[in-house]
């Protein structure tokens, strides 16, 4: 398993911040579904959930990246 920098315009950026941007945009998506299915108001902690949700879906695309 092996990550390559990207060239983004001259400038080499690390793959694994490319990764947390797609998790954070896979996160707005799922939490504005959550939202709207009213799945939040259920919650306990809120943040909390956001956050291991977060750290599911980045793990999640970092496993899928390196086959």
């Amino acid at each position: 398993m092996r990550f390559a920098e990207i060239d983004l315009f001259g400038v080499f950026v690390s793959p694994m911040a490319v990764m947390l941007l797609i998790a954070w945009i896979v996160l707005q998506l799922l939490q504005r579904i959550a939202d709207r299915a009213g799945l939040w108001r259920h919650l306990w902690h809120p943040a909390l959930a956001s956050t291991a949700t977060y750290v599911i879906v980045l793990s999640a695309i970092v496993i899928l990246a390196g086959r």
